[in-house]
């Protein structure tokens, strides 16, 4: 029997949650909110390739070609390596791998300044790839590590831990651009070259700042490795041929299995991320219906773009809470099914905003951030959160690990795929 006390507290798994999305950089062709690390650095980059207009139009659509498929690519492999797996060994791994990225990172910002746009591309890409393996190994060790412990609180903390780490930045995003006055349209080029310094300047630390979160986290996440080792050896019998040696070897089961028990959980949780991955398309060019010459600093576009972010962010986050709470959807994988197709309903519902100041259909900024950034956020939140803890209940105690990592899988194949899609109305105006 697994006593009480030696079971983590769901906040651990929460925390954990929230790195595992720190990290994730499958968002990051769209999110002017900082949501991503390297979107979040994309004035730096613009910075660094306006010498070359080619490099400078598409560095991004790069960026999201090489993270998309890596991360898809990296949680497929790991899925298919179960038997031997060493959870807490891949989630230590993915950090290990990202304190080293954004080390090298936060160094280029003062020692590769005068490579060529090409050269620097060529190396954005490479730490792009070596993050995206990262992030497919610390999503599939993270999720199948919740799951393993056989309770919906902590797969539920990983997904709220996730949310946090999208409102954070969004929130940051809107206070930093209100803490400075909007910029002059006439600047002199000194005023140019101080601005282009401190563009570098901000690059280091924020690169610097994520070397730090991975290196805490590092620290942190070994008292729950050792929970969870305390919990596996009370359940099965150890076996010496696994990883490191020391953990037990986990039960291989099949993809189809998996398939047959979770096929409207995984079509839900796939549904779900490929249409949610709409929105950023639409929220970076909508702007406030106000009179941009006379509006509040809150409502002019380099701060209102933020603000949707975060109202879409922080109305996940609620969605993923709401999901604690007793509910009939809960135990109805067909239910999840049909509510992710009905949420493509909330596609069209962006074109009646002001879209890039050309006018609103529904002249309001009430109607945009509430009802549908709002409301479209709030329903990702529930359904992802239903999908994936709903999913763990539904197999026996010795498929849930295996359980956890194909549902990645899922969520990781809607991200790419709605990311795709989504360049279908990218060019909306």
């Amino acid at each position: 029997m697994v006593r009480i006390h030696d079971l983590p507290h769901p906040r651990d798994c929460y925390a954990l949650g929230l790195v595992c999305s720190i990290f994730s950089p499958y968002l990051f062709p769209y999110l002017t909110s900082g949501r991503n690390m390297f979107l979040a650095a994309a004035p730096y980059f613009q910075y660094r390739f306006q010498d070359d207009a080619r490099i400078l139009s598409h560095f991004q659509p790069a960026i999201t070609s090489v993270a998309c498929v890596t991360n898809l690519a990296t949680t497929l492999f790991f899925n298919f390596r179960q038997s031997a797996a060493s959870y807490p060994r891949r989630i230590v791994t993915s950090l290990i791998l990202n304190i080293a990225v954004f080390a090298f990172l936060s160094l280029s910002t003062l020692y590769m300044r005068e490579i060529s746009s090409a050269g620097y591309l060529t190396f954005i890409l490479i730490m792009v790839f070596l993050t995206s393996c990262a992030t497919g190994l610390l999503q599939n060790g993270a999720f199948a590590f919740a799951a393993g412990f056989g309770r919906q609180e902590y797969t539920q903390a990983i997904m709220n831990g996730q949310a946090v780490s999208g409102v954070l930045p969004s929130l940051a995003q809107v206070v930093s651009v209100l803490a400075v006055p909007a910029k002059s349209q006439s600047a002199g080029e000194d005023e140019l070259k101080i601005e282009s310094e401190n563009t570098a300047t901000s690059a280091f630390f924020y690169f610097l700042t994520a070397t730090i979160v991975s290196i805490i986290t590092l620290v942190a996440v070994f008292p729950l490795i050792r929970r969870h080792k305390n919990v596996l050896l009370s359940r099965v019998s150890i076996s010496h041929d696994s990883e490191d040696g020391e953990q037990p070897k986990h039960k291989a089961v099949s993809q189809i299995t998996l398939l047959k028990k979770l096929h409207w959980h995984a079509i839900a949780i796939f549904l779900c991320f490929a249409i949610t991955m709409f929105f950023p398309v639409f929220t970076q060019k909508i702007v406030s219906v106000r009179d941009q010459t006379s509006a509040p600093r809150l409502f002019q576009p380099d701060a209102f773009i933020g603000l949707g972010f975060l109202f879409w962010n922080s109305s996940d986050l609620l969605g993923r809470t709401l999901a604690a709470l007793p509910n009939p959807l809960k135990r109805q994988p067909l239910g999840l099914f049909i509510f992710s197709l009905l949420r493509i309903g909330f596609v069209p519902l962006y074109f009646l905003c002001n879209i890039q100041n050309n006018g609103a259909i529904i002249n309001s900024d009430t109607f945009y951030l509430f009802i549908v950034q709002g409301g479209f956020g709030v329903t990702n939140g529930l359904l992802a959160s239903y999908s994936m803890t709903q999913s763990i209940e539904s197999v026996a105690e010795g498929e849930r690990e295996a359980a956890g990592s194909f549902m990645v899988v899922n969520l990781m194949a809607g991200l790419m795929v709605g990311s795709l899609m989504s360049f279908t109305v990218a060019g909306v105006s």
